[in-house]
């Protein structure tokens, strides 16, 4: 197991958090993926933390599967890319299979890896979706125009 990922175990151990599975995957960075899953509007999201010899820490979320459609592609486009104007630590996009996924990635070496950090960048998300998911919803469901953010 990579170091970052090794201190991001200690912490959830010692904060008693049991919500991840742990994956290695064997390649030259050494990756640990983290996955759990967190509930918004009784919705289950897919969430992973990506932690590796590299110089990047990455946390994802899918926030939605196959959500985008001609009918919809301009609405949420504009609705992500304003969140994308608000929010600097993790960016929103939509990939070639349409699905709405946000990015963080933070920089961190083994020794600068704070695992306190990184849970507050995962609750600030996790806060945001809450707050946000049913309007990004509204959109890919086109039941709501974007009226500005």
């Amino acid at each position: 197991m990579n170091g970052k990922a090794e201190k991001w175990q200690a912490f959830v151990k010692e904060n008693k958090i049991e919500a991840f599975t742990m994956e290695e995957v064997k390649n030259d960075l050494h990756p640990a993926l983290f996955r759990s899953n967190f509930d918004t509007d009784g919705v289950r999201l897919p969430l992973m933390l990506v932690l590796d010899d590299s110089i990047y820490t990455m946390f994802q979320v899918l926030v939605a599967r196959k959500a985008v459609t001609a009918e919809n592609k301009a609405a949420l486009e504009e609705l992500l890319n304003s969140y994308n104007r608000q929010f600097k630590v993790f960016k929103y996009y939509t990939n070639e299979e349409g699905d709405i996924c946000l990015d963080t990635c933070l920089p961190s070496t083994v020794e600068s890896f704070d695992p306190v950090v990184i849970r507050s960048v995962i609750d600030v998300v996790l806060k945001h979706l809450q707050e946000k998911y049913s309007e990004i919803m509204k959109v890919v469901w086109n039941k709501a125009e974007i009226k500005g953010n």
